[in-house]
């Protein structure tokens, strides 16, 4: 029989490929583009609008997220920013804008065709500075104390093990790093229909875990100062309950104050940040009011 964990990610893989084709109406009709079966889904209830972002690149965003990670995250010149669950590159791109040409940007994604796609909207545009590995965010083709930043965009969710996910974050990380993360959490308890719903896990509702909880993890993991800089109650529509719950199901649902709740979620990694050689903060250590050495 095969392994729980196992199905819930081939789930997810199956979903997420057929996403990878469409473009981005399709998906952004969709709780995180899980596909028609949720169209009912208005088009504003996860995602939010990346156009005012500079290195946006329309052509990579399939409107799969749930909120804007790459704005809260603080990505500077020079930085390596690592993007969990890539997709098409839509965060990647816009971090390797902040990153300048002296970052790097790694993408990784455990859908080929994600992968595939996000290579080629880099390639087109001679993107040399961001790549993207096909890997298990559990388990990152990513060597330690890599990056400086991590963001990710309503990914962890998917995961079945997110504790696993939250041990290799910190891994990767280099001492003094950090973290901006944009996922779906919930505030009580959602009923057992919708938990075992795999649709509604593809689209990022059932495969979300308590608020507290998911902080929890990250300290367990290791990491400090977390801190909530973006939270957006998440409403789903009574047609869509309706077919997980029946009429005095989804009354209780209702009044029991459960929900849903899209959170961008900041966190640090103990230590002191090496000054990247190109940075801003390197140019004005050693340069001097004159700048003559600059």
């Amino acid at each position: 029989m095969e392994n729980p964990e196992h199905q819930l990610k081939t789930l997810v893989r199956d979903s997420y490929t057929r996403v990878a084709q469409q473009g981005f109406d399709q998906n952004s009709a969709s709780c995180c583009g899980s596909g028609p079966s949720l169209s009912t889904v208005d088009t504003a209830v996860m995602a939010e609008s990346y156009a005012q972002l500079e290195g946006y690149v329309p052509e990579a965003d399939l409107g799969l997220g749930c909120g804007l990670p790459t704005q809260f995250a603080q990505i500077r010149p020079g930085d390596t920013v690592i993007d969990l669950g890539s997709g098409a590159g839509n965060d990647a791109f816009v971090a390797r804008h902040e990153t300048g040409p002296t970052g790097k940007v790694i993408g990784v994604d455990f859908t080929p065709a994600m992968i595939e796609k996000a290579r080629r909207n880099a390639e087109v545009r001679g993107f040399n500075n961001v790549e993207f590995r096909f890997g298990d965010i559990e388990a990152m083709p990513v060597s330690d104390t890599v990056a400086d930043v991590i963001v990710s965009n309503c990914v962890l969710n998917l995961v079945p093990d997110k504790p696993a996910v939250f041990r290799d974050m910190f891994r990767v990380l280099k001492p003094g790093g950090h973290f901006s993360i944009s996922d779906i959490v919930l505030v009580g308890e959602l009923p057992e229909e919708i938990k075992q719903a795999a649709e509604l896990y593809a689209g990022c509702v059932s495969g979300a875990i308590d608020q507290e909880a998911y902080l929890g993890g990250l300290r367990e993991a290791g990491f400090q100062n977390l801190s909530l800089q973006k939270a957006k109650p998440i409403s789903l529509p009574d047609e869509i309950l309706k077919s997980y719950l029946s009429e005095p199901q989804l009354a209780d649902f209702r009044a029991s104050g459960a929900g849903v709740v899209s959170i961008t979620v900041y966190g640090e990694k103990a230590g002191t940040k090496k000054i990247n050689a190109h940075s801003n903060e390197a140019k004005a250590a050693c340069c001097g009011p004159d700048s003559s050495c600059c």
